[in-house]
């Protein structure tokens, strides 16, 4: 159909009033919408969680700077060096304890992280995922297991386990019985909700301040699950994204490398059909793998005490998880949006809430930051004893999406190297 073009100046008129159109894609030439239409791809965020940590000595590298020389481990990505930054010294200063993983993304005060009284947050991907709400099927997906996800009242989000699961749910269209069965279980939710609502209209003019709030952040709640249905009965009229890739089999543990692969897969055809723009992903393995020169399990191999045998082992391990890293790194960036790549338009955190998972220390974790269109800085490093906040990066992540914050869990600052 042809298009027209529409003079910048046209106004509408109306009881005497004139309002000027706002900038339309038939006010520019076709090359100039395209060209904006490419700025305008959507930003991605995924968040990686390794419970076992990285070992240090095999991470991190010795000199910093964008001509720092790599790692046994950064070696593996040495190819693709350019779209990542390393990160040294930094955390957030959790007590030790692999308990300090419900704060990973959080990153609230340490005062609220205690092994038996844990006050969490609002997770990093949550937040970014509240302000994109409605655009995609899924505001956001919570893959693989762990503690990684928290909503904003500091509840855990669960997360699903089965590759098979989400791909389905992404991908495989439903019997009409599945659709029909979906439709009455979000009319049974908004029926359910109007009932609520209706019942607490008139309460709150009974109640004392404090029971006000506490109503009110219940009937924000109410609010919130009001939209997530509306969004799902629009989303559940609309045909699901193609792909040619198969439905993935379920791995055992031991096929950590594989499993490590069909996430990865599985996040890229998710970002890559805008099916959703926020991701945490827990890369939790402790099984034996199936490793060549490994004997042991991973967990196993991590607590090595300094042995080393078991410490070359690990290696092995660490190296096989980096590898697989570097090859969905590589397919993001072959994968071409708008002029740029997918990669571009991703930022990735890669992260783990365990500095040394040998002795339980939360301090000096192992940090990548890939993608996402920021000016990468080879490997920062910070006072590997007085460590900068974590939370400063995922402030300047949260900007880098568009985002209007300044502060996020205890942040003191923002990183301004990347």
């Amino acid at each position: 159909m042809p298009r027209h073009l529409i003079d910048r100046r046209t106004f509408l008129r109306s009881s005497g009033i004139a309002l000027g159109l706002p900038l339309l894609d038939a006010m520019t030439p076709l090359g100039a919408a395209d060209a904006r239409r490419a700025e305008e791809k959507p930003k991605r965020l995924l968040l990686i969680g390794r419970p076992l940590g990285l070992h240090g000595p095999n991470f991190f590298p010795a000199d910093t700077g964008r001509d720092y020389t790599p790692s046994r481990y950064l070696k593996l990505l040495a190819d693709r060096r350019a779209d990542f930054t390393v990160f040294s010294g930094i955390s957030h200063r959790y007590g030790a304890g692999h308990y300090a993983e419900v704060g990973l993304f959080t990153g609230v005060h340490p005062d609220l992280i205690r092994p038996t009284d844990i006050k969490n947050t609002i997770s990093l991907d949550q937040e970014v995922a509240s302000h994109g709400a409605g655009h995609t099927r899924f505001s956001s997906l919570v893959l693989g297991g762990g503690s990684a996800a928290w909503n904003r009242r500091g509840v855990r989000l669960p997360a699903e386990p089965r590759v098979s699961s989400i791909f389905r749910q992404l991908f495989v269209e439903g019997s009409p019985e599945d659709a029909a069965r979906e439709m009455r279980r979000i009319r049974d939710g908004k029926s359910i909700l109007d009932d609520l609502r209706d019942q607490l209209s008139g309460l709150n003019v009974k109640l004392g301040h404090d029971d006000r709030q506490r109503l009110d952040l219940y009937l924000s709640s109410i609010r919130e699950a009001e939209r997530k249905l509306q969004q799902d009965e629009t989303w559940q009229r609309s045909p699901k994204p193609g792909v040619e890739a198969k439905p993935p089999q379920e791995l055992s543990g031991a096929q950590m490398v594989e499993r490590s692969r069909q996430w990865y897969d599985l996040v890229h055809l998710a970002f890559q059909t805008d099916s959703t723009r926020v991701i945490s992903l827990w890369m939790g393995f402790q099984d034996k793998p199936e490793i060549q020169g490994v004997s042991i399990g991973h967990h196993d191999a991590s607590h090595h005490g300094q042995d080393p045998g078991k410490l070359e082992q690990l290696a092995l391990i660490e190296e096989a998880e980096t590898r697989v890293f570097g090859e969905f790194l590589e397919k993001m960036r072959a994968t071409l949006e708008g002029g740029r790549t997918l990669l571009d338009h991703s930022s990735i955190l890669y992260a783990s809430n365990l500095g040394n998972a040998s002795n339980h220390n939360n301090m000096n974790l192992p940090v990548i930051l890939a993608g996402g269109g920021y000016k990468h800085a080879g490997h920062v490093a910070y006072d590997p004893q007085n460590n900068t906040s974590l939370s400063n990066l995922f402030v300047r992540m949260i900007q880098q999406m568009d985002i209007p914050m300044d502060k996020f869990g205890a942040s003191t600052g923002i990183v301004r190297e990347v």
